[in-house]
């Protein structure tokens, strides 16, 4: 066995140009197929993270019988969020939780009325983890302890033709399923390229609500922040042990079509991670190939020699894998490099705002690609297992070849 490596090693570097020209493309199509891993990663972290903000954090623990009812926004509210509170904040994986009121009501100015979603938030808390104050297009975010004011959507503002400062009517459902309105001055408005989703939200102190929803001190839900977008997993099954009379939801079970967008996207980008893999494929197999038929008269003095051909086939498809594994390990190497320097300065993604909908808006500006350990690994292996069976049928072709013919080829 050693003296096949060492045969493979030395004929490897015979024609150390047209070796270099297949690592080269070994090392490419790696660095490619790892960048993409690593956007798709990126993507998912961002869009995950800034759903999870924008919706109102990881988990969310309401009374019993809202899940069923979450559609129409029930007015239920917790028997004690401060249990609830400290009984999430005991989890080491929590960053924060916070009180919120959340109902449905209506919006009007004189362009007319609008229907939306009134969240009551405690500012101070949310100000850290909140998408939309992140991205604050005029005015102000909410402070602690504000009277009548409200923070609002730039696709609101557009439909109402209101700025800020302006005086605006906010109708919403009290306890007693009674509508409740008050007149609300316009403090701030946000910008987060989504105006569909910006028409149906606002946000409104947490005291304000209580008062003019009649819920005196109470609240409709706990919203809970967690370290990383993941940990609902763990973090979940604990909170439902700890609090049986409340439901206990991710975000992602309290909106399902997100996650559905996501998986559409997940096995989307998976076909187009099979296509790269394809082409990689089909271009390291054309340079075995055009190795086997340059050196079909070295074949031939092989055979003359005594070989056998699965002998020269275990050499040409031992030179393949170990070209193979060389490209493998410096394009792990090379793409490791580039992940982590595009993982601390990012890729401009500003060029998208307004476009691609839904999706690319909760990318953001800017996309911090990131591969694992294990995804360098895995892709290492496959590159170089289809280099391996690339080799294998030239490798075949050069075992068949006979020696009298072989040592005639031009």
């Amino acid at each position: 066995m050693g003296t096949y490596l060492k045969m493979a090693w030395r004929n490897m570097w015979r024609n150390w140009r047209r070796t270099v020209i297949a690592l080269f493309a070994i090392v490419l199509g790696l660095i490619l197929l790892l960048f993409f891993d690593g956007f798709i990663k990126g993507s998912d972290q961002a869009i995950y993270g800034n759903a999870v903000r924008l919706y109102g954090g990881n988990i969310q623990a309401h009374d019993i019988g809202y899940r069923e009812k979450a559609r129409r926004l029930p007015i239920l509210p917790l028997a004690d969020a401060d249990a609830v509170i400290a009984a999430a904040t005991a989890q080491p994986e929590v960053l924060s939780a916070t009180k919120r009121i959340k109902t449905g009501g209506i919006i009007s100015s004189h362009e007319g009325a609008f229907p939306v979603v009134i969240n009551a938030i405690e500012p101070e808390i949310e100000a850290k983890y909140s998408i939309q104050a992140e991205n604050i297009a005029e005015g102000r975010y909410l402070r602690a302890g504000e009277g009548d004011a409200i923070f609002i959507g730039r696709g609101l503002a557009d439909l109402l033709e209101s700025g800020v400062g302006d005086r605006v009517n906010l109708l919403g459902r009290s306890k007693q399923e009674q509508m409740r309105q008050r007149t609300m001055t316009i403090v701030g408005i946000y910008d987060i390229g989504m105006p569909e989703l910006e028409k149906g939200t606002v946000f409104m102190t947490l005291p304000e609500a209580q008062s003019l929803y009649n819920l005196r001190d109470q609240v409709t839900e706990v919203a809970i922040n967690l370290q990383e977008v993941g940990q609902e997993s763990k973090v979940t099954p604990a909170l439902v042990a700890l609090l049986p009379g409340y439901d206990i939801d991710t975000w992602d079970s309290l909106q399902p079509e997100i996650k559905e967008t996501l998986t559409t996207k997940l096995a989307f980008t998976s076909v187009i991670g099979l296509i790269v893999i394809i082409v990689a494929s089909i271009g390291i197999l054309n340079i075995q190939l055009m190795a086997v038929f340059e050196r079909t008269r070295e074949m031939g003095v092989l055979a003359a020699l005594g070989m056998k051909g699965r002998q020269i086939m275990g050499v040409f498809l031992l030179e393949g894998t170990m070209i193979g594994a060389l490209g493998a390990f410096i394009g792990c190497v090379l793409a490791v490099l580039l992940m982590a320097w595009l993982g601390r300065v990012g890729i401009d993604f500003s060029f998208a705002s307004g476009y691609g909908g839904e999706m690319v808006a909760l990318m953001g500006d800017r996309l911090y690609p990131y591969v694992g350990l294990a995804d360098v690994v895995s892709r290492g292996v496959t590159v170089t297992i289809i280099v391996m069976i690339a080799s294998l049928y030239p490798a075949w072709q050069a075992s068949r070849q006979q020696p009298a013919e072989a040592l005639h080829h031009v």
